[in-house]
């Protein structure tokens, strides 16, 4: 069940948000409470137009400012609402997870995805210290975004260098710490995927989109949860996958400038031959894969650049899937004009009720640090 909630709400949707119990809301057992932060779509290689008094700053700068106002969390109340951790303080985070589009596509001067990357280790990799205990760092969970993959595989329109797989490879790396590191770009690496079991919920972590190999993989995987264990998706794109992410199906199959497919995920377009057309057969595939597993409660992504918490029903209206889309730093559609409204989101979820709550963070609405106001929210009933 899905309940969307803002200071701008009418009466009248008011009275159709359906009220927890609050007991079971608040009930919480040992290690009960998972809590992270959601945000995409960090662009390294961008500027913004105006942020904090300057003008064409970079998204080094950008994201530091983010990773500061994150690091402060641990010192913030929840608001007091009918979500999970109610007035409540945050005190920790289990993870800062970030789907995607971690480098800027190398088009027209941008930086090259080695640099982009080298500046995001700085930033996310050692400058995130907030901890999801007392010793330990809260986990970064990251996958790659088209941009990334197109980096590394090349695309279209001209890009200098013509690849550069520095963010795939780190993705890679960083998130398969205990496998031998990779230095030399492989195109399997472009399915970028794993699970992660957090207190009594399974997250897992998709390369782009659910395609029908990605299906498999997770098919595999789910076979190891409970079917009464809540599970989370988590990819770059949208669930209305656009066309242009998939194998070309003309000619050699091969990215070029005429037929415009980028080649992202391993699976070839089906519904025609225009990288324009739709994604029918597609969506339909993924419809019916979330229908045959009501496990899965939630899908959140990036790549459209703003926050909107929306149910997917697919294209023939089969399933109704709570969606959370998150804004980006640099691109978003609303806060590159205007940086107070420029947002990520912190997710909590109590495993022995079954409810989770998704708060937007406005973390720089007066243009200055250690400003953060709530914004949107939603409670899920999982």
């Amino acid at each position: 069940m899905f309940v969307k909630s803002s200071k701008s709400i009418s009466v009248l949707l008011l009275l159709s948000i359906l009220f927890f119990d609050s007991k079971s809301i608040y009930a919480q057992g040992k290690d009960s409470i998972i809590q992270f932060v959601f945000t995409s779509d960090v662009h390294f290689g961008l500027t913004k137009d105006n942020f904090r008094g300057q003008k064409n700053v970079s998204a080094a700068a950008v994201n530091k400012a983010m990773a500061d106002e994150i690091n402060q969390l641990n010192s913030k109340t929840f608001p007091l609402d009918n979500g999970v951790q109610s007035n409540k303080s945050i005190k920790y985070l289990d993870a800062i997870i970030i789907t995607g589009d971690i480098a800027n596509r190398m088009e027209n001067g941008v930086q090259s995805a080695t640099k982009s990357w080298n500046e995001f280790s700085a930033i996310f990799v050692d400058g995130l210290k907030i901890k999801k205990n007392s010793t330990e760092k809260s986990d970064l969970l990251i996958v790659p975004g088209n941009h990334d993959m197109s980096n590394a595989i090349g695309f279209h329109r001209p890009m200098t260098p013509k690849k550069d797989p520095a963010s795939m490879l780190g993705i890679y790396n960083l998130m398969f710490p205990n496998e031998k590191k990779l230095t030399v770009f492989d195109s399997t690496l472009c399915r970028i995927h794993f699970s992660r079991d957090i207190k009594g919920a399974h997250f897992i972590f998709l390369s782009l989109w659910p395609d029908s190999s990605e299906q498999v993989w997770i098919e595999k995987d789910l076979k190891k949860v409970s079917k009464n264990t809540p599970v989370f998706l988590f990819a770059h794109s949208v669930p209305y996958v656009e066309a242009r992410f998939f194998v070309n199906p003309n000619g050699d199959h091969d990215i070029n400038e005429t037929d415009k497919f980028e080649n992202l995920v391993p699976e070839m377009y089906k519904d025609g031959f225009q990288v324009k057309g739709e994604t029918l057969i597609e969506q339909k595939s993924f419809a019916a894969f979330i229908k045959k597993h009501p496990s899965i409660k939630a899908y959140f992504h990036g790549h459209e650049n703003f926050t909107e918490y929306y149910n997917w029903k697919g294209p023939d209206s089969t399933i109704n899937l709570p969606c959370i889309r998150t804004d980006s730093p640099m691109k978003g559609q609303t806060s590159a004009k205007d940086e107070s409204k420029l947002a990520y989101e912190i997710v909590s979820i109590n495993t022995v009720s079954k409810v989770l709550t998704v708060r937007e963070v406005l973390w720089n609405t007066t243009a200055s640090a250690g400003v953060l106001k709530w914004g949107e929210s939603i409670n899920i009933k999982l």
